[in-house]
């Protein structure tokens, strides 16, 4: 059995995983300062978590009105692509070289250490998060 501590966790080791992976990849980015022709990525994860977030707690600002199904013959509505993944994109907006490489080494170093303490405050919220559910089965052994 696997027990949650908050409604959060879930969405917290999400998010540290999200983390990981954008670490990984400008990792690559990095790595491949020098290669001709090379894009730098990166990966939007924010909305997917947002729109989770909202999913978990049960909020919605969606503007958008429910088609009335009458009769269960009726084809359902189209619900459109799934939207809670992480998206991969080329990062547009900066100067290509004269070999076509976009990756800016300034900009990466600056995203990888945004990216770190990211990681490091989900890792410092998860492990507060366990030490109060720990706390509290302590407490209730000792009565």
């Amino acid at each position: 059995m696997v027990y949650t501590t908050t409604k959060a966790k879930p969405l917290m080791e999400e998010a540290l995983n999200a983390r990981a992976q954008r670490q990984d990849m400008i990792s690559g980015n990095i790595a491949n300062i020098d290669t001709p022709f090379y894009k730098a990525r990166d990966i939007d994860f924010e909305s997917a978590l947002i729109e989770k977030s909202k999913d978990m707690y049960n909020k919605s600002d969606v503007k958008e009105l429910k088609m009335a199904q009458t009769d269960d013959k009726h084809m359902s509505a189209y619900q459109g692509s799934d939207n809670l993944k992480a998206t991969v994109f080329i990062r547009d907006g900066h100067m290509a070289r004269n070999d076509g490489n976009t990756v800016d080494l300034d900009v990466e170093t600056t995203e990888l250490s945004k990216n770190s303490v990211m990681f490091t405050a989900l890792t410092a919220a998860l492990k507060k998060n366990g030490q109060i559910f720990r706390s509290v089965l302590d407490a209730s052994a000792k009565v």
